[in-house]
């Protein structure tokens, strides 16, 4: 009877327990949803409030000076940030710390600033600008060169200037520098870390197969220092931006290359005629026109421009509210015209799907698609600005190439700061290359690397052991590599350089030996190139457009940008906090300490390694592609 009794009870208990918890399951969830919902609307009536603000609206003032106050690195193509995300580091105030400038962004509002009438003159402010290729630079400078062709003046102001910010800042009227600042030119170099006896030192194992005398990439993985054959070739094309950087300035500034101290002795004698102040030197050497404090200079634009309403400064508009102020929110493009698609191929290029600011085999393809099933597209021109990945990816890209030409439709290759191993991989198929004289280009090679770990486990008493049915079966990382599989991937290799020439040489009317020869993994400027035959014509991506629509036989045409198309999630939020919140604040590189540029330097290093992921491991990537 006990028993009996006693199971109802049980079951009731349980019944109960299950009802309260069900109960309270969904009150929480009521509450859930009223959190939710308030912070909605809440958001959605700050979005209200701050599109119908006049306070928010920015104001072009007449008779202004445009600041470019350049920050970040210029880009083709920015990396992707989700809105919400970039309205959580601004409220909580932390810096972004590696800031980008969209190329088209600033070409377009020094063009914008060129017929404004309300703009009167320019200021340079460039102390926050990082990384910029030379063939960005030389764009940018152009551009800057047909504002002042328009009668208007340009003043370039600072406390320092690198040798980047100083190539803009050389095509001012006039260089105005602090009386304690700094202004040296380096040169170019390409300096790297080295991680062989490091590797030894962890028992790990390295395997390289690679083909061509001069790919370096995996150099710093199997050696201690740079290969003769590395230097030579290095050597070779960072002379010839050198030369490219010189002439520019030189012409710039209205005197010889031979006012560049190149000679330690020769510039420390100067300096030492300066009283060691580097700024009289660049005064006396003729880099500036002139040393003022902050204070001088800001009185000095005051009289060009006058003050601003509140009497604190001169009077100027930001690049940013600019750029806010004049740019199209929504671009008014013809539906019914002929189109000349832009495609920008931005990065590392990755197997599968990627986000913006990185090239994805499977992204980028479906891009590629877009523009050759758009009835409306009549060529396409393909920016590309990489130095290279996925060698798989990159054949993917091609393939898609080689349907849009068979659709009818030309593709034009212009290339931008880098277009190396699978940046070329991409633009070979293309009807004609354009690149800049700067661009970094050819480095025609490929290799496979991994890395296995048998030894640095066994030191942890870790082993791998156990039976397979083949001689290649249980390959991995915890087991050295057979002889059969090393002779395997090496044929691999092989093959995939026989490809990667013979695509070259069927595309640039060449025999294979011709390209070998100029292949074998070697980097060239774009000038050299073109000499090579590599390169159709030197250009910037105007050229490259006119050029596709001069082969689509298009009299009027607009251009058309494909991109990756945003969510309607992703279009609200950026809307949203685009309208709500200010931009973030930002850091350059050089406010970076030498021990935080050193860690920034090593994780670069090794995150770049995690990222590449060809499903064969083989990459055709240009690693010294990069210039210190």
């Amino acid at each position: 009877m006990t028993e009996a009794t006693s199971l109802p009870r049980e079951q009731v208990k349980q019944s109960k327990f299950k009802t309260f918890m069900l109960k309270l399951f969904s009150l929480l969830n009521t509450f859930r949803k009223i959190i939710v919902n308030t912070v909605f609307f809440i958001i959605l009536l700050l979005f209200i409030t701050a599109l119908g603000s006049d306070e928010n609206e920015i104001i072009v003032p007449k008779s202004s000076a445009l600041l470019l106050n350049l920050s970040g690195d210029v880009v083709e193509q920015k990396h992707a940030i989700d809105p919400l995300d970039a309205f959580m580091t601004e409220a909580l105030e932390e810096k972004n710390k590696k800031p980008e400038i969209l190329m088209s962004d600033l070409i377009d509002v020094i063009e914008r600033a060129k017929n404004d009438s309300r703009i009167e003159m320019m200021v340079l402010q460039l102390q926050g600008l990082n990384r910029t290729g030379l063939s960005k630079l030389q764009d940018i400078a152009k551009a800057i060169e047909e504002f002042k062709a328009s009668g208007k003046k340009v003043i370039a102001v600072g406390d320092q200037y690198s040798q980047d910010q100083y190539y803009l800042a050389s095509t001012a009227d006039e260089v105005w520098l602090n009386p304690r600042g700094w202004l040296l030119l380096e040169g170019y170099g390409r300096y790297q870390l080295y991680f062989k006896s490091a590797l030894e030192k962890l028992s790990i194992s390295q395997h390289i197969f690679r083909v061509g005398t001069y790919k370096s990439s995996v150099e710093p993985y199997i050696r201690d220092d740079m290969s003769a054959a590395a230097k030579e070739a290095n050597k070779l094309w960072l002379n010839d931006l050198w030369s490219q950087y010189k002439n520019d300035v030189a012409n710039a500034r209205g005197f010889t290359i031979d006012n560049f101290d190149e000679d330690a002795d020769v510039l420390v004698s100067k300096l030492e005629e300066a009283d060691g102040n580097i700024a009289q030197y660049a005064l006396d050497n003729q880099w500036v026109d002139a040393l003022k404090s902050r204070q001088d200079m800001k009185e000095s634009l005051i009289a060009l421009v006058g003050s601003s309403e509140k009497g604190d400064s001169y009077n100027h508009i930001s690049f940013k509210n600019y750029l806010t102020a004049t740019k199209p929110i929504f671009p008014l493009v013809n539906p019914n015209s002929d189109k000349v698609a832009v495609i920008v191929a931005k990065g590392t290029i990755l197997d599968g799907s990627q986000k913006p600011g990185t090239i994805g085999g499977d992204s980028t393809a479906k891009l590629l698609r877009k523009a050759r099933l758009n009835k409306n597209v009549k060529a396409v021109v393909l920016r590309v600005d990489s130095p290279g990945g996925s060698a798989y990816a990159s054949e993917i890209i091609r393939q898609e190439i080689e349907l849009i030409k068979q659709a009818g439709k030309p593709v034009i290759a212009s290339m931008g700061t880098y277009a190396a191993s699978g940046g070329y991989w991409i633009s070979a198929p293309a009807d004609k290359i354009y690149a800049s004289p700067a661009t970094i280009t050819g480095s025609i090679g490929i290799y496979a690397f991994f890395m296995t770990f048998e030894n640095t486990l066994s030191k942890l008493g870790i082993h791998t052991d156990g039976v397979g049915t083949t001689d290649i079966a249980g390959f991995g990382v915890t087991r050295p590599l057979s002889d059969g599989m090393a002779r395997i991937l090496q044929l691999n290799i092989n093959r995939g350089y026989q490809d990667f020439i013979s695509l070259v040489a069927d595309n640039r009317n060449m025999t294979i030996e011709q390209v070998d020869i100029i292949a074998q993994g070697r980097v060239w400027s774009g000038l050299k190139a073109k000499e090579l035959g590599l390169v159709d014509e030197l250009g910037g991506l105007d050229a490259a457009i006119a050029a596709a629509a001069e082969l689509a036989e298009l009299t009027n045409f607009d251009t058309l940008l494909i991109e990756k198309e945003k969510s309607p999630k992703d279009i609200f939020l950026q809307s949203l906090f685009g309208q709500a919140v200010g931009f973030l604040p930002e850091t350059s590189a050089s406010s970076l300490s030498a021990t935080e540029k050193l860690f920034m330097q090593l994780n670069a290093e090794f995150s770049h390694l995690n990222l590449l992921n060809d499903p064969q491991g083989v990459y055709s990537l240009c690693m010294a592609c990069e210039i210190n």
